[in-house]
């Protein structure tokens, strides 16, 4: 009688070791943009602007992340001139990232400070959510330290005034 409890207690585990083995944890943010369709293009940038470190530090933080498509969407001068200058290039995308990890049932209407100095202007319309212009159109991609919010339009900081 004790042989079955045993079996049933190690087929139960066996069951939970291979789910854990069908399901990957997540990556931090950078590898997380890699692997999910529709983000090389920012990954790749990610790295050529040398954020790759800090996005996969500990963070938290929150990455509205332009898809493939709105960095297609951006004039052939623009993504040339980003690629010739790291530094712009860095501000660029720094202005994409927000401290702390905002899951969309948490984002409210308002102003969110980015990495980058700037702040980003959050609306809500119903189910909706915009950051500047640019409209959240996924939500939620898990990474280990943090969330991706993949929005629809590459943002562009504010010229800092003189």
């Amino acid at each position: 009688m004790t042989v079955r409890p045993a079996l049933l207690a190690l087929s139960l585990c066996a069951a939970l070791l291979g789910a854990c083995a069908s399901t990957p944890l997540p990556q931090p943010i950078p590898a997380t943009a890699a692997a999910a369709p529709g983000l090389g293009t920012l990954a790749k940038l990610i790295q050529d602007a040398g954020l790759g470190e800090t996005l996969a530090a500990a963070g938290p933080y929150t990455v509205f992340a332009p898809s493939d498509e709105a960095f297609q969407a951006l004039p052939a001068k623009t993504l040339e001139k980003l690629a010739s200058d790291k530094e712009a290039l860095k501000a660029l995308l720094a202005y994409h990232v927000v401290p702390g990890q905002l899951n969309a049932a948490q984002i409210k209407a308002g102003k969110l400070k980015t990495l980058n100095g700037a702040e980003l202007q959050v609306a809500l319309a119903g189910p909706f959510v915009t950051v500047d212009e640019a409209l959240v159109t996924q939500t939620d991609v898990p990474a280990s330290n943090g969330v991706v919010q993949v929005i629809d339009k590459v943002l562009t900081p504010p010229v800092p005034k003189k």
